[in-house]
């Protein structure tokens, strides 16, 4: 199933067989900035060298750059830091649905309500906002429990699979 995967610098650092994975598989590796800092935050030269980081970690794993694919952290962005982000060399892109699979069972989220919200904001050119990994304070999956049932379903709807790869190119 093709997919965009959108890492952190650490990350990469902390999962970097992970990542490489991801990478050979055949699936572009994107940046998410290296700490997953709130871009408004964050002066230019901050940016920037958070830019950097992350895309010297990412390549350094996958062996091929991350850019022109990124995500900002949290979605958190202004018209100025798009520019400097621009300006750096990449296009930011952003997602039409949030799972929230991330929140867990503690953040009163469930796989069915995963699934739903998917299903109920389906339409051509959607993007889908997922996470990999658990949730750090129930471990749980909800993400990757609902994904079977997620592809099962929209393809049945006549839905194809897609990755972001033609972006920015």
């Amino acid at each position: 199933m093709p997919a965009t995967f959108f890492v952190t610098g650490a990350f990469a650092r902390a999962y970097p067989a992970q990542v490489r994975a991801m990478a050979q598989a055949g699936h572009p590796v994107g940046n998410h900035s290296d700490r997953h800092l709130a871009y408004p935050d964050l002066r230019d030269a901050q940016i920037r060298a958070d830019l950097a980081a992350a895309e010297a970690s990412i390549r350094a794993v996958t062996g091929v750059p991350a850019k022109p694919l990124f995500r900002f952290p949290f979605g958190a962005r202004t018209p100025y830091d798009i520019g400097v982000v621009n300006d750096a060399g990449y296009l930011p892109v952003r997602w039409t649905v949030d799972t929230l699979g991330w929140k867990g069972t503690s953040g009163g989220m469930t796989a069915d309500e995963v699934l739903q919200r998917v299903l109920s904001t389906a339409g051509p050119g959607q993007i889908v906002l997922m996470h990999v990994g658990a949730n750090p304070d129930d471990g749980t999956t909800l993400d990757a429990d609902a994904l079977p049932r997620i592809i099962e379903r929209l393809a049945a709807e006549g839905y194809d699979f897609v990755d972001l790869r033609g972006l920015g190119g």
